[in-house]
Order: C-alpha cells, then structure tokens, then sequence
C-alpha cells in the first residue's frame, strides 16, 4: 500500500478563495495528532487551517509508519498492538461546498506508540502460618486490567529464593529468623511488564515456641590443639539452628560459669576419666557433661569420612547425639534401610543400612 506523501510546498500554498473560484481548498497551517501515544490511550484528528476558512468538510486517513490503517475510525484512534513502536499521523482531504477536493495534507508522526502501565489495585498478599515446615500461600494481588497472567519468585530479606517460584512455598530451616515475601510479575499483551511485592511480614519463627531455656558453659580436659573460638562458635550454631534441639522447643543460652550442663572438649585420654562407661575412642556424656572428644571433633569418624560426609555435618551430629542424651534421650536404631538415621543413633559404630544424619528427626524432637 502506497504511502501518502505530501511535500512543504503542496502543503503551504498560500490563496484567496474569491466567491466563484474552481480552485481547491488550502491548507495554511498542518494537521496535528493530539493525545498520548500509547497502546489503548486515545488520539485526535486537528484538520489544521484552510483557505477557503468556511464551508469545508474533512476526511481523515490514520497512518502507520507512513502506510494506511485498514478499517480506522476518523477522527479518533485508539492504538492498537500493532501500532506499538510506530510512528502515527493523520492525512487530511479538505472538500468545499462545490465538492472540489484539496490535495491531502499530513501531520507531522507522533512518538513512537508504547505500551501501556498496568494498573495494581491492590498489592499482592501472603497468607499462612510463618514457621518452619509451614506452607505460605501467595496470592496475584488485583489489577485493573483483566486475564493478566501472573508469576511469583519467593524473597528472603528481599533476596530471591532459588528455585522458589510456584505459588506456594514451603518454609525452609534457612528461612527462619528472616523476612519471606513474594514478588509478583504481571504480564499483558500490548503492556510493559510490571512487578508488585507483597508487605513485609514477621520474622519466620522456630517449629516450635521456646518451652525451656537450658543454660551452658564451655569447658576443657587436658591437652587442647582445638582452635577453642571455633569450638565455641560451633557449639553455639548448632545449639541455635532450627533443625537442632531448638526444634524441640529448647533454647540454648551460654554462660561464663555454673549453667545446667557443661559442654566439654576434652583431650582423647581425659575421656575416660569421667566414667568407666566412656572411652578414649568416643565422645560421651556423663550426668551434665557433654563430652567432645578431641580427637573426633578433628577428625570425625571412620564411617563418617568413608561416606563422604562434611566434618562440620559430625561435628552438629555430635554435640546433638550427647546433647540428646542430657535432654533425656536414649540411644535409637535405625528406622529402616534407606532412611535417615536418629542424631540418637550411634552413627559412628555403625548404621544397619540408614544414612548419616547430623539433626535430630522428628520423631526425636521432645525432651524430658
């Protein structure tokens, strides 16, 4: 389709309409385009200025990028999605009383067409209860336009969540003590593509409320080669995490002296010496010593290390499995072939076709 071309001099041609003149209608200034230039906004046809000034009748043809719009309304135009990141003009055909058609005059092209702002009505939301193991539920937020389509990416301290992107989410150990939101992406035809985040909510709590607060202080036996910062560091991260003893409601708080139990990193020899039941080989515990052997804490265990496993995975394993046993634990056996074994089994001399397991199950977590 051929597109319209008018030139400055056809267009500003300069007359006097004198009463019984043949000669066409002129135009003395140009068409314009008013309005936004946005998908679904609206445009309006300016005719501009004509010699003769009266007696004329207009007709208007919409332009893309310079060619003809099939089936466009006169004088107002809304943009449609093929319009986006065109140029948009108007032609304009004067014809005066005696029927005599001008030559077409063209607006200059508006901006580029662009696509439209979805509007949020109302942000998006989460419902659900902020624990650990607990399910969240988003929802899309409401918007003014409709059948938008909608996606989410869950936010931890406004972090995205790897692969946390359906509409539920199930709380993680890493999420507690942190803020989980969601972000909404909006999509439409013919609109820009637009994000809304939920509100902050609450910090994401424990599995359980703290029932008991145990208090506890760090000793040593013997010859210690341990780096004792990191010793007590450690000590307090398992103690802390929510996939520990604190998922049993117990909160571990460590004191300068007396507390309820004693964690201990005793040399391997010193061991013993707390109770004929323990050995130079093993960690122990003995009425409120937690015992760490040095040796173990090191180095781990041979069944450990045979199945690959982290030292800081044995290192939470120990001080749960001997921590259990202040608690009121007793030891356990293995659940069945595959499974994860209890922190309470004794893991290091053997596992009866269980997997290594450093936290305690739930079937494990309570206290006495």
């Amino acid at each position: 389709m051929a597109a319209v071309v008018l030139t400055l001099a056809a267009t500003f041609v300069p007359g006097v309409a004198n009463a019984g003149t043949t000669e066409p209608p002129v135009p003395t200034s140009p068409p314009t385009v008013t309005g936004d230039p946005v998908f679904r906004g609206e445009l309006r046809a300016e005719p501009g200025t004509w010699e003769p000034a009266e007696g004329l009748t207009f007709s208007y043809q919409w332009l893309r990028a310079g060619d003809p719009i099939d089936g466009a309304p006169p004088r107002r135009y809304v943009p449609r999605l093929d319009d986006i990141r065109a140029r948009l003009s108007v032609v304009v055909t004067a014809t005066d009383s005696l029927g005599q058609p001008s030559e077409p005059a063209v607006s200059e092209p508006t901006t580029r067409v662009r696509k439209a702002e979805l509007e949020l009505l109302e942000r998006p939301g989460v419902t659900g209860t902020r624990r650990w193991t607990r399910r969240l539920t988003a929802d899309t937020g409401d918007w003014r336009q409709p059948r938008v389509r909608t996606s989410f990416r869950w936010l931890r301290d406004g972090t995205p969540i790897d692969g946390a992107t359906r509409r539920r989410y199930r709380l993680d150990h890493t999420d507690v003590g942190h803020r989980v939101q969601v972000r909404v992406t909006a999509r439409k035809e013919g609109y820009r593509t637009t994000t809304a985040t939920s509100r902050r909510g609450p910090r994401i709590g424990h599995l359980r409320p703290v029932r008991r607060t145990a208090t506890y202080r760090i000793e040593t036996r013997g010859h210690i080669t341990a780096r004792m910062k990191v010793f007590r560091r450690q000590v307090a991260e398992t103690f802390a995490d929510p996939r520990g003893w604190r998922s049993a409601g117990v909160a571990f708080r460590r004191v300068s002296q007396g507390g309820d139990f004693s964690v201990v990193l005793a040399e391997a020899s010193e061991v013993p010496r707390f109770s004929s039941v323990c050995s130079a080989q093993w960690s122990c515990r003995v009425g409120r010593y937690v015992i760490i052997n040095q040796t173990r804490w090191k180095h781990a265990s041979p069944s450990w290390n045979s199945a690959g496993q982290p030292l800081r995975g044995y290192r939470h394993m120990v001080v749960n499995h001997e921590t259990g046993h202040w608690l009121g634990h007793a030891h356990r056996g293995c659940t069945g072939r595959g499974d994860l074994a209890p922190v309470m089994q004794q893991q290091s001399k053997g596992l009866d076709g269980c997997r290594h397991n450093p936290w305690p199950l739930a079937s494990e977590r309570w206290y006495d």
